[in-house]
């Protein structure tokens, strides 16, 4: 079992009125600067990352492991790198996510030293063995379209890239995916590469359920995933 160390910090991203008709920049979706570029370059101090994760505990549960219903996604096990792009771009407010904002603050868990503390804290957390999937009614259509589409960014097994910001999404909830290509696709979500804006827009509902039905099935590394039951003995 892994110990502990990231955050993929993205949860519900329920975009404002205001900012949810934002078209995506397609020329500016990462380039960095500010908090991000900062925190990349610190030395991740993992007892404060614990310390922080207290924090982001409160709606992604002890382990990181979200909720199946995809109220909250899971982060146990993102990249780290991932999780600092999106955690700086919803404190810059890049990304609309008001529901985590007020707990991403500096004021609630510190600086750009912290969010590299809690990305690295994350991203060795032990990933959920029993995340949320789909109907399980179309899954050969939906190994084609991600084997077509997806692997160039997400990989073959959609463990994602670390150097390129793009996020691991194995064994991430069903309901959670759904939400996000929507709102990716409606330009809701406004960090989003704008490669994969432009790739799935003549994707349909069915093409849509079918491909994530088929990523949610996709099972991280046996030494990537907790027991079932794991509790994170860090908050016991």
């Amino acid at each position: 079992m892994k110990s502990l160390s990231l955050a993929l910090l993205a949860a519900m991203a329920l975009a404002t009125p205001a900012l949810a008709q934002t078209a995506v920049d397609t020329s500016s979706w990462n380039q960095g600067g500010g908090e991000q570029d900062e925190a990349l370059h610190l030395t991740p101090d993992l007892v404060n990352g614990r310390d922080v994760y207290e924090v982001c505990s409160a709606c992604h549960g002890i382990n990181g492991w979200g909720l199946p219903d995809g109220t909250f996604p899971q982060i146990a096990g993102q990249h780290p790198k991932v999780a600092i792009k999106q955690l700086a771009d919803i404190r810059a407010l890049n990304r609309d996510n008001p529901t985590m904002y007020p707990f991403a603050l500096p004021q609630e868990i510190g600086g750009s030293q912290s969010i590299a503390d809690v990305a690295a804290y994350i991203a060795a957390l032990p990933m959920n063995p029993e995340n949320g999937v789909g109907a399980g009614d179309d899954l050969e259509h939906g190994k084609t379209l991600y084997e077509d589409n997806r692997v160039r960014c997400h990989g073959a097994n959609g463990e994602g890239d670390d150097a390129k910001f793009y996020p691991k999404i194995q064994g991430q909830h069903y309901e959670y995916m759904l939400r996000q290509y929507v709102w990716i696709k409606e330009g809701k979500r406004r960090n989003a590469n704008p490669d994969m804006v432009q790739q799935i827009q003549t994707f349909t509902d069915k093409d849509t359920a079918a491909v994530l039905d088929y990523v949610s099935r996709i099972k991280p590394p046996a030494e990537s995933l907790g027991e079932v039951g794991w509790e994170n003995p860090d908050f016991q």
